[in-house]
């Protein structure tokens, strides 16, 4: 199943990414060695999505996980109705990415959108969700963070309570306050997790696709490409203007890049677990 659904693509992808490949005459293969690859990154509109990519990721992830680790730290607590506020948790992650999207462009409508109409009530000039750089992608990373803060919560709350019991007791004992208990206790009993979902996070960023597509409709990610992401990009470079080879390239970089992240994160989780067993 692996070799087949798996591997074979990826090595695929890598064998046409070396050829000139048409969307209308995909049996037709011109060699070209790495100029594909040349030509994306001699595209200003690659680098455009490349930035484009990191600042939605930035602007989705953290906000995100912060915000989950929030919820699972309060809903580790005994309160009422936590099964029914778990539940509720998870809605946006079952919510399809269209029908999230589509609300949240109306949400965010320039003439009519409800966040507008809020911003008015205190003195705030309507903002150009679509166009503006920066707010556009504030609107889409925020589409993002409604997704996925419940899911990562969840995946929180269940590595707090495989934490021991007996260091809370401890720590209580010895006068740690409750904020005092997460510092020392919650966090440090939670980094494997943490490091867990910062990488599928940043995969997820990296991989951005269907809430820039349909938040406006357009595969050039706005008028400007001003959140045009690296999956978007190409995706308007092999169905949008047929040139699948150069796709196939692009979609090498992002595997590469993905790789990259990935790595960078594992040596930077692996440092600090040296330092803290060199202690």
């Amino acid at each position: 199943m692996f070799a087949a659904f798996g591997l074979f693509p990826l090595l695929y992808t890598a064998y046409v990414s070396l050829y000139r490949v048409e969307l209308q005459t995909p049996g037709d293969l011109e060699w070209r060695g790495f100029g594909n690859y040349a030509s994306v990154f001699g595209d200003e509109f690659f680098w455009t999505a490349l930035r484009n990519t990191f600042t939605i990721g930035v602007l989705s992830t953290v906000p995100q996980l912060v915000m989950a680790l929030g919820l699972a730290h309060l809903l580790n607590y005994k309160l009422r109705g936590r099964t029914f506020v778990r539940t509720a948790m998870l809605l946006p992650y079952a919510t399809s990415v269209a029908a999230a999207t589509l609300v949240f462009a109306q949400l965010f409508g320039r003439d009519f959108g409800l966040i507008n109409y809020v911003l008015g009530l205190v003195g705030i000039s309507p903002v150009d969700w679509q166009t503006g750089t920066v707010a556009s992608q504030v609107a889409v990373s925020s589409i993002v963070v409604w997704r996925w803060t419940g899911y990562n919560a969840l995946i929180y709350l269940a590595g707090m309570q495989s934490i021991p019991s007996e260091l809370y007791e401890a720590a209580e004992v010895d006068g740690a306050s409750r904020w005092r208990q997460f510092i020392h206790v919650t966090l440090p009993g939670l980094r494997p997790t943490i490091v867990f979902t910062v990488v599928v996070s940043t995969i997820g960023a990296t991989q951005l696709f269907g809430e820039p597509l349909l938040f406006e409709g357009s595969i050039s990610g706005g008028i400007s490409h001003q959140y045009q992401t690296l999956g978007l990009y190409m995706y308007e470079q092999g169905w949008g203007f047929f040139h699948l080879g150069r796709a196939a390239a692009i979609a090498w970089v992002m595997f590469v890049l993905i790789v990259l992240l990935v790595g960078a994160n594992a040596l930077v989780a692996r440092r600090r677990s040296r330092k803290e067993a060199g202690r």
